[in-house]
C-alpha cells in the first residue's frame, strides 16, 4: 500500500508531492518533490501507482465543492473545532477562481479508480482520495497550541517555524502508530532564501498530507475526525489522542 500527499496548488503554483510506503509495518519515505503542472503531476500519480497498484491519495485542496456560493461545510467545521489554533481553513465554492483546478484534480484522480473515502474499514486495500488540511493535522498530531506560521511573515520567522515543523516531523512521526522510519537525511536543511523556503513548506506540507492518508488508513474512524461528509465536502484531521486511549469514532456535520 502506498500513501501519496499531494500539496496542491490552487491556482497555477506549483504542488508538493510527497510518497509513503508502507513496507513490513512501517512506513518509508519513497518520494518528495515538488512539481508545476497538473499534467505532471497526474503523471507522478501514475508512476506511483502503476499497475492499479493500492494506495490512497491525500490532498490538501477543495476537491468536492457542491456550494455556488459561501462557505463549504468543512470549512465552517475546521473555524468552528480549530478556529483557536488559527487552523480555519479558506472557504471555497464554485465561484471561486480556483474552483475548476481543484474539483478537476479530484475528478482526474476518480477517473484512474481513487474513489472519494470519508468512511473506511481500516487496513483494506483498494484505490482511495481524501481531502486533508495540514494544519489542524499539525496541531493534533504535534499537541500543538497554535499553528505553525510559516506561510507568511518575515524571512527568518518563517525559517524558524519550518524548522519546529522540520523536527517534529523527525521526532514525533517515528513515535506514532503507524511509525514512519525518516532520518535528517532524508528531509532537506532550512533554506536562506524566500523561494527556496516556499518549495521547501509545500514539500514538507505533502509529507504531512501523505502521513495523514496512512493515518487514516491504518485506523479509520478510531482515531480520526471527519469534518463533513462525501455530499457537502469533507476534510480529515487525526485525533489528538494518546496510543493507550480508546476513542469513541466521530463524524460532524
Amino acid at each position: 500500500m502506498q500513501f501519496l500527499g499531494i500539496d496542491f496548488g490552487w491556482r497555477s503554483q506549483p504542488s508538493g508531492l510527497c510518497c509513503l510506503r508502507w513496507q513490513e509495518n512501517k512506513l518509508h519515505l519513497q518520494d518528495l518533490r515538488r512539481l508545476d503542472a497538473v499534467a505532471d503531476i497526474l503523471a507522478w500519480v501514475d508512476a506511483q501507482t502503476e499497475s492499479d497498484a493500492p494506495a490512497l491519495i491525500a490532498v490538501d485542496a477543495p476537491t468536492l465543492i457542491p456550494n455556488a456560493t459561501g462557505m463549504r461545510l468543512p470549512d465552517r467545521l475546521t473555524h468552528q473545532h480549530f478556529g483557536k489554533y488559527h487552523a480555519g481553513c479558506y472557504p471555497a465554492n464554485l465561484n471561486r477562481p480556483f474552483a475548476d483546478r481543484t474539483v478537476g484534480l479530484g475528478l482526474s484522480l476518480e477517473a484512474r479508480g481513487f474513489l472519494h473515502a470519508p468512511t473506511i474499514a481500516p487496513q483494506t486495500l483498494g484505490r482511495y482520495q481524501i481531502e486533508v488540511f495540514p494544519h489542524p493535522a499539525t496541531v493534533n498530531l504535534f499537541g500543538l497550541d497554535r499553528i505553525l506560521k510559516y506561510k507568511k511573515g518575515r524571512l527568518a520567522d518563517r525559517a524558524a517555524e519550518l524548522l519546529k515543523l522540520r523536527s517534529l516531523i523527525l521526532d514525533v512521526l517515528p513515535q506514532l502508530e503507524p511509525s514512519l522510519q525518516i532520518t535528517e537525511a532524508d528531509l532537506p536543511e532550512i533554506p536562506r532564501t524566500g523561494t527556496a523556503l516556499k518549495n521547501l513548506e509545500d514539500r514538507l506540507d505533502s509529507l504531512i498530507c501523505a502521513y495523514v492518508a496512512a493515518h487514516w488508513w491504518y485506523w479509520g474512524l478510531n482515531r480520526n475526525l471527519v469534518l463533513g461528509d462525501a455530499t457537502e465536502g469533507y476534510i480529515v484531521v487525526p485525533l489528538a489522542i494518546a496510543p493507550s486511549s480508546a476513542p469513541t469514532p466521530k463524524m460532524l456535520f
